[in-house]
């Protein structure tokens, strides 16, 4: 089986991930798997930012997985990620081609990369009805009572992780014997985009406003027409939560662009603390110069993998 390692490319939302992904898949013979919890379904296209149009360089089509491989509104898991990434990855790898791991979602890309063990363990939807009432602060005084086992360091940042953390728990305490699989940890390279705050704001205000006139509120008009629960849709989060609501009534035109953009630049701070995280907890992301042009870039990238592998 090919050695070469798994190249990452991560960073904030509008900064340019996907187009350098595509590019240096292009000249390293590669073949794309894309890291984000939205773009996996089908009819989601403007509000997930999938950009397909990217993915064909001079008249050659870039090959990529996990996009377009469930319909809205059916439900995925990191778990479900892990070993779909890995059969992608090992696909790749064995037609003699460079797999190139491209996303924003942490979570999906630290799965992969440190190898989460505790996803395997299933989704409680009646035991998670018991908890959603109850406050981030009521549920964070109660971790003293979570289950400890080996390799299980619960993530308490957020309450829906928190209601995780407790499911996992009682799932140990009520299977002790529950042999938890050892997932596969490719050996890789990893690479960072963070643009300036300044140019970060700018790009995310610019692309809402494409997406907006290109036909993201149709788009959403059409999940639901054909069938997505509005409650499943404003799970979704961000472009279609607020278009969603939008559409509900729920608020002006104004207020949703407004309100739409405003989280879209938190969601994009998360993503960047998030990936600091990673740092201190043992990764090491290469980040890159975004003041290079991106074939400048793309070069850099190269040489480093040559040298890597």
């Amino acid at each position: 089986m090919n050695n070469k390692k798994l190249i990452v490319i991560l960073g904030p939302t509008a900064s340019g991930k996907t187009h350098l992904a595509v590019q240096l898949a292009h000249q390293l013979n590669g073949e794309i798997v894309s890291a984000d919890s939205r773009q996996v379904y089908r009819g989601m296209d403007i509000g997930t930012g999938k950009d397909l149009d990217e993915y064909t360089i001079d008249n050659q089509a870039i090959p990529y997985h996990l996009i377009d491989i469930l319909d809205a509104g059916e439900q995925y898991h990191i778990h479900q990620f892990q070993q779909d990434f890995l059969k992608a990855y090992h696909d790749i790898i064995a037609r003699g081609k460079t797999p190139i791991l491209c996303g924003g979602s942490g979570m999906y890309l630290e799965a992969v990369l440190k190898g989460y063990e505790f996803t395997a363990i299933p989704i409680d939807e009646k035991f998670r009805e018991t908890l959603i009432s109850k406050s981030y602060e009521e549920l964070l005084s109660n971790t003293d009572n979570l289950v400890r086992r080996d390799g299980f360091k619960p993530d308490l940042s957020t309450k829906k992780r928190l209601i995780r953390a407790f499911e996992i728990s009682r799932f140990l305490s009520q299977n002790p014997d529950f042999e938890i699989p050892k997932p596969t940890i490719p050996k890789s390279i990893i690479f960072g985009l963070n643009p300036d705050t300044d140019i970060r704001r700018e790009r995310i205000t610019k692309r809402l406003h494409q997406r907006l006139e290109n036909g993201m509120i149709e788009e959403v008009k059409t999940l639901v027409n054909n069938g997505i629960a509005p409650e499943k849709l404003i799970f979704y989060g961000l472009e279609y939560k607020f278009i969603t609501q939008y559409l509900r009534g729920e608020m002006t035109y104004e207020i949703m662009v407004e309100r739409l953009n405003v989280a879209i630049h938190q969601f994009s701070k998360r993503q960047m603390t998030y990936f600091r995280k990673m740092e201190r907890d043992g990764l090491i992301i290469n980040w890159l110069d975004y003041n290079l042009p991106f074939n400048k870039i793309v070069e850099q990238i190269s040489n480093q993998v040559v040298v890597s592998n």
